[in-house]
């Protein structure tokens, strides 16, 4: 859609379900040639977290793009790190794992010695095993660009980031979700603080 405003209208809100972005937009992108296109292809590499309003789509504070799977994750003036929560995304209908859900922390500075900041972003994946593929005409080219493209959703969180930061909050809890709660001013659990 080129590099135009992405801003909704007043009144009007995206906010697809974790399945819909899968199913209905990146399923789409990756495997059909006139794929919707109201979410436009960015590299992430080229724009920090605060410049993304305006040119990804926007719906509130979050900002939605498709970017290359194989994308680098550093920016100019920082890096986007991994916080070890994978989560499944199922099919309502079938209850079939058809992708996956990945958390990210945007830290500014050089990896390892970044300082973390309040954008977060979620990685949708395809898992092309949740797929049937006879119906959607399998062939070769299909089945590899399954996987050569991710969804993106990027947004700010209202947190105050603690001495060790969210992530060794995290790691310190043993990846239980339930337990990250002191340490961290939200007191709310991993879902809640990137649903909030």
């Amino acid at each position: 859609m080129g590099s135009g405003n992405m801003n909704l209208p007043p009144g009007f809100y995206f906010s697809p379900t974790d399945e819909e972005l899968v199913l209905h937009f990146l399923y789409s992108k990756a495997s059909l040639p006139c794929h919707p296109n109201i979410i436009p292809d960015l590299d992430l590499s080229l724009l920090d977290p605060w410049e993304f309003n305006g040119k990804a789509l926007s719906s509130g504070n979050q900002h939605y793009f498709f970017t290359e799977k194989k994308g680098n994750r550093s920016t100019e003036n920082g890096y986007w790190k991994e916080i070890g929560v994978t989560n499944s995304i199922f099919s309502s209908d079938a209850d079939n794992k058809v992708g996956i859900k990945k958390y990210l922390v945007f830290n500014l500075g050089k990896a390892p010695q970044g300082t973390e900041t309040n954008w977060v972003m979620e990685e949708y994946h395809i898992c092309s095993s949740g797929f049937n593929t006879a119906s959607c005409g399998s062939t070769r080219r299909r089945r590899n660009s399954v996987s050569d493209f991710i969804v993106l959703l990027i947004k700010t969180i209202k947190i105050k980031v603690g001495a060790n930061g969210f992530y060794a909050e995290y790691m310190k809890r043993g990846h239980n979700p339930n337990k990250v709660q002191s340490g961290i001013a939200m007191r709310m659990t991993v879902e809640q603080r990137f649903h909030g």
